[in-house]
């Protein structure tokens, strides 16, 4: 009789914790994929300056091109799921490496140096301006970009290296592979403006719908 109370009173306590312990979530049927490619332009920007220490004016290692897909308007009351906030751009071989690297707001970004030279990295955009200061080989420094925009990246001493750090407000974009291909999980259904970016333009846009359990094709020629 007792061993049969303490039972009941630990099936009583365990349903108790399950209870507090759930979190709806939303539901998976609702959310579809959004799946396409980015017919990648033949070039970009030109973001070389004038030299100031280094007199080199091309980077030693070329990066596969790449561009960002994304949705121009986040859906409302949209499901999330947990976010890396902490993201890394090298300087290896006098290059940024990614080129291009696409974040949430609120991430920090590391800037470590792997060369064995010094580097300065620094931003004039208005989206996050910024001057690191000069540091050596096995050096790291950070910031946390907490605006949504466009950010340019260059280093104070090397004129060719620059990158570009997107900054989102939700969740809904993606680097593309070097294909252009690309993939937006997760998407809640409904009809949005997906937008195309490559170097510095919005490139391409237009209207997708998306439907619930299914996988939407959404090719970006460029415009």
């Amino acid at each position: 009789m007792v061993l049969s109370r303490k039972v009941a009173v630990t099936v009583v306590a365990m349903a108790s914790l399950l209870v507090w312990t759930h979190v709806p979530v939303r539901s998976q049927s609702t959310l579809g994929i959004v799946r396409g490619r980015f017919a990648l332009p033949a070039s970009g920007l030109d973001d070389r300056r004038p030299a100031l220490t280094d007199p080199r004016t091309r980077p030693i290692v070329r990066q596969p091109r790449v561009g960002v897909v994304y949705l121009e308007v986040a859906p409302s009351a949209a499901f999330e799921e947990p976010v890396r906030m902490h993201e890394r751009m090298d300087q290896r071989n006098e290059t940024f490496v990614p080129h291009v690297l696409a974040v949430r707001t609120g991430t920090i970004v590391d800037f470590p140096n792997s060369d064995r030279i010094y580097h300065n990295v620094f931003s004039l955009s208005p989206t996050r301006r910024f001057d690191l200061g000069r540091y050596a080989v096995g050096h790291s420094k950070s910031i946390r970009f907490d605006r949504p925009g466009v950010v340019r990246v260059f280093c104070d001493i090397h004129s060719h290296m620059s990158a570009f750090i997107l900054v989102f407000s939700h969740r809904y974009f993606a680097v593309t592979q070097p294909d252009g291909t690309f993939q937006l999980p997760a998407v809640p259904a409904g009809t949005y403006m997906l937008a195309a970016w490559f170097e510095g333009e919005v490139k391409a846009n237009r209207q997708i719908v998306v439907r619930a359990g299914e996988t939407s094709i959404a090719d970006l020629p460029v415009s």
